[in-house]
């Protein structure tokens, strides 16, 4: 028997041998991502809201969302983690009816941040592992082994060199807490720290999520610190835009000078 994609996806994460993902935003950017030989497929909310003419932080209506991520799933024939933010709603009912949907269309993982929407602010950690714990029974009644990937804006937060001491004094707790309610990993973007992400890889026995980063550790060194989930963000797609403008410049900016 075949395994199920929520397994697939689940194996590929490992300490030394990390999962890498180069964030989507379509259905046309993940088969071009599959057909280079990737493991399996993650989207990027920021990406996907950008193309299609939306700013991040859930401005993308989810019906919207959903229709591109059902798209992505019908395209290709690995696993499907989806970027839902916080979950388009607060209470964890409103998360898990959102996760509900998530899994109808086909996705096996799902990445939900601790960010409050439209706040400067994070859940507390009891309210975010409610929220988590909600996603996990939802999964459960479904039948479906999701892979809930914990974000944590926690580094995005804090001041420049401050790693250690928000890892200390709270990334440890969030983390415990998020496991506890049923995550299977851990991602903190912002955190570039090379220490810091070694101490937080050998502390926890969930796999962690680096996010790749201009002032970060390079690839080699993140998958010999214990990272186990290498992922881009909207790297990709800001890069594909870059090139776009750079050829529309030559286009137009020729045109304008006939």
């Amino acid at each position: 028997m075949t395994k199920p994609k929520s397994d697939l996806f689940r194996n590929l994460h490992r300490k030394g041998d990390p999962l890498i993902l180069l964030n989507i935003w379509d259905a046309g950017s993940a088969k071009t991502v599959m057909a280079a030989g990737a493991g399996a497929i993650a989207s990027s909310s920021w990406a996907v809201a950008a193309a299609n003419g939306y700013e991040d932080g859930e401005a993308l209506p989810i019906d919207l969302a959903l229709h591109a991520m059902k798209r992505v799933v019908e395209a290709v024939d690995l696993p499907v983690s989806m970027d839902i933010e916080s979950g388009y709603g607060n209470t964890p009912e409103q998360v898990a009816e959102t996760v509900k949907r998530v899994m109808d269309i086909g996705v096996v993982g799902i990445n939900l941040e601790d960010q409050v929407i439209g706040q400067n602010r994070l859940y507390g950690i009891p309210d975010q592992a409610a929220r988590i714990e909600a996603c996990r029974k939802a999964a459960e009644v479904a039948g479906v082994r999701l892979f809930i990937n914990a974000r944590s804006d926690l580094f995005f937060q804090a001041g420049a060199g401050a790693e250690m001491a928000v890892l200390e004094r709270e990334a440890l707790a969030r983390a415990a807490a998020y496991q506890q309610a049923g995550a299977d990993g851990l991602f903190t973007p912002g955190l570039v720290h090379e220490a810091a992400i070694e101490t937080l890889c050998g502390a926890l026995p969930m796999p962690v999520n680096i996010m790749v980063m201009p002032d970060g550790p390079p690839l080699e060194t993140l998958k010999k610190i214990g990272v186990s989930r290498i992922s881009y963000g909207p790297g990709p797609y800001l890069s594909a835009m870059e090139s776009l403008v750079s050829q529309a410049k030559l286009t137009y900016g020729a045109t304008s000078q006939d």
